[in-house]
């Protein structure tokens, strides 16, 4: 079984309680993916972030191809982070933790997410072409966006890297 692991910084201009507020409702979530991915909320987003929260989408990876994707809000520390896990969508694995902090700068926003591809052998050959391509696509775009809606810190430099655990 490959496990695969992508971890994501990137430092904002703004307060630890602005940047909650906006990553810890889910609606924004449609914001900072890009077009093409076909998202849509389907249930879910009615009530604030809280331990337990199942959130449906429709996402469309690929073109002519869409799928249902259900993750459930397993921990929530408010204004410092949450974590969601797929219980039903894409990838044989999901686990996104979002962490806050603040800094001298502003706040670092980080991501973790643990991931496994379906289809064993298959899903393996396939990551490096599709499914990591696709990840750098998404959170290159989720980097823009948040620049583009909040602002750059100057000389701090994002991260995005992906490593096989």
């Amino acid at each position: 079984m490959k496990l695969y692991q992508l971890r994501s910084k990137q430092v904002l201009p703004i307060s630890q309680k602005e940047a909650w507020d906006f990553i810890s409702s889910p609606k924004n979530l449609k914001v900072i993916t890009p077009a093409h991915m076909g998202f849509n909320i389907l249930s879910g987003t009615d009530r604030p972030m809280f331990p337990g929260q199942i959130i449906s989408y429709k996402v469309s990876p690929f073109p002519f191809y869409s799928t249902k994707w259900v993750t459930e809000i397993t921990h929530v520390k408010e204004g410092e982070y949450f974590v969601d896990e797929q219980r039903f969508g894409p990838y044989a694995l999901w686990h996104h933790k979002h962490f806050l902090k603040t800094n001298d700068k502003g706040v670092e926003m980080e991501d973790i997410i643990d991931y496994k591809i379906p289809f064993g052998v298959l899903g393996q050959l396939a990551h490096p072409i599709i499914v990591k391509k696709q990840l750098k696509q998404i959170f290159a775009y989720r980097e823009e966006k948040l620049t583009e809606l909040f602002g750059k810190v100057e000389g701090i430099p994002n991260l995005l890297e992906f490593k096989s655990i």
